[in-house]
Formats: structure tokens, C-alpha cells, sequence
């Protein structure tokens, strides 16, 4: 119907494309077009006969819709389903509330996690000043390492069976990435110490237990990022739901488990 009237019937058989079929998502519509490499393709029924065609303006359309959804699932807010100016505010409110909620609910378990470690935090209140730097840092990591990973999974980079080769890189990556942080802390808390006493005697100490901290914090966030999307993908759950700021919660309160633990280690006959 689309082809020029000379063009012979066998050439359009040579290059039969796979129709698509009227109750596929559209998802897999974006799929097939930049599978094929096509600007159109036909729709069927379940018996296979023609009902309409997909163009490529209408696929840029849907790929549009289908990446703004997936930025606003990121970044904590459910698809608003229209422009923002467009949006009334109740219902933007409505939309963003109950992952505002969750979250809240969620942060209240670094109380709980912080009360745990009361006694300690009383001992060495110097280990309260880098409280931030653990928390962000390992906040950082895992949102980076999960924006990564649903991008890759929305464009057919990776799929569920790459989750072991994620895994492997995300190790590493996380240990680079912790080294350099902790690097840094501790060259500050050195550099720190040469005109003030606030760290105390016990600065290099606290200075590795930074260092270690923040390779352990940086690691668990790297993979904890990478992992999520692979286990919502598999429950049949939309991998841009494990939004940028339910990984950073995430993050938070088992960051300071390890921060805390390290600490105990490291300080342990000295501060603590």
C-alpha cells in the first residue's frame, strides 16, 4: 500500500517485517521499530488480519511518552499523565504524597538505627560530624548506579539475563569509586589535623575508619542500585519504580550500620 505501484510483489516478500499486533503494549511497539529499522509497520488482530498501520511520527510520539514516565518515576513521583501547567494541583499532589510518604516512613529507621548505636555515638561525638558525608555518599552511589541500570533496561541494553555481568562490574566500580571517596576523606581529615585539634589525638584512626566506611557505604549503594531494577523486573514490576530517592533511603539506613560497625572495629580501645 506504501510501496511505489512498479515495485514487484516478490521484493516486498523478500523484506517481510513482523506485523505488530493490536493488543501489544507500547513498549513493544518502540521495540520493533528500532528493531526493523522501518517508518511503518502493520497492526493486526488476533487472527491476523490487517486493522491499521504504526508510523514512525506516531512511535516518536509514544517514545516520548514512555521516557517522561520513566523520569518522573525516577525521581520519586508517579506519571502525572499530562504537562505539568496542565496538571491540577490537587492532583499533583496526589501524584507525589504518597512516595513523599513512603520515604518519610522509610528515613524514620536511621532514628531507629542511630538510637542503636547511642552509646558509641556518646563515647566519640566526633563520629557524628561525618554522619552527611557516609549517609550522601552512599545515597549518590546507589541512585547513579540505578538511573544506569533502568536506562540500559529501557533502551535493550541489558536484560534480565545480564544481571550476573552487572553485578561483576558494579563490584568493581563501587570498590573504585569508594577507594577515591575515602581517599579524600581521609586526606582531609590529615590535612585537617595539621592546624586544629578537633579530631583529637586518634585523627588517623578516624581517618581510616572513614576511609573503609566509605568504600563499604560507596559498594552496598552501587549494588544495591544495580540489583533493584533486575529484582523488580523480575517480580513483573516496572524497574523505574526503584526510584532515585527510595535507593538513597535504602542506602541511608544500612550505611549507617556499616559506618557504625566499621567503628567499633577500628576505634575499638581507643575512642570507643
Amino acid at each position: 500500500m506504501v510501496s511505489e505501484p512498479t515495485t514487484p510483489v516478490v521484493a516486498l516478500l523478500e523484506n517481510n517485517n513482523i506485523p505488530l499486533h493490536a493488543a501489544d503494549d507500547q513498549e513493544t511497539a518502540i521495540a520493533a521499530f528500532k528493531k526493523y529499522d522501518v517508518t511503518i509497520l502493520p497492526v493486526v488482530d488476533s487472527k491476523e488480519r490487517l486493522v491499521g498501520v504504526l508510523t514512525v511520527d506516531d512511535v516518536l510520539d509514544l517514545a516520548e511518552k514512555e521516557a517522561t514516565e520513566d523520569m518522573q518515576k525516577l525521581g520519586g513521583v508517579e506519571a502525572l499523565g499530562g504537562p505539568y501547567l496542565k496538571i491540577d494541583l490537587a492532583m499533583m499532589i496526589k501524584k507525589r504524597a504518597p512516595w513523599l510518604v513512603i520515604l518519610f516512613l522509610s528515613e524514620m529507621l536511621t532514628t531507629t538505627a542511630m538510637g542503636f548505636f547511642e552509646k558509641e555515638i556518646a563515647k566519640a561525638v566526633v563520629l557524628a560530624l561525618f554522619l552527611p558525608l557516609i549517609i550522601s555518599s552512599g545515597g549518590n552511589s546507589g541512585s547513579q548506579a540505578t538511573t544506569l541500570i533502568i536506562r540500559a533496561m529501557a533502551i535493550g541494553e541489558v536484560t534480565l539475563r545480564d544481571w550476573w555481568r552487572v553485578m561483576r562490574r558494579e563490584v568493581f566500580a563501587g570498590l573504585a569509586l569508594g577507594c577515591v571517596l575515602g581517599a579524600i576523606g581521609f586526606a582531609r581529615i590529615s590535612a585537617w589535623s595539621l592546624f586544629s585539634h578537633v579530631y583529637g589525638p586518634h585523627w588517623p584512626l578516624i581517618g581510616l575508619t572513614i576511609f573503609f566506611s566509605l568504600i563499604g557505604v560507596v559498594l552496598w549503594g552501587t549494588l544495591a542500585g544495580s540489583m533493584l531494577p533486575f529484582v523488580l523486573r523480575r517480580v513483573g514490576v516496572d524497574p523505574a519504580t526503584s526510584s532515585a530517592p527510595f535507593v538513597a533511603t535504602l542506602v541511608d539506613v544500612t550505611g549507617l550500620i556499616i559506618y557504625f560497625t566499621i567503628a567499633m572495629v577500628v576505634l575499638k580501645g581507643t575512642l570507643l
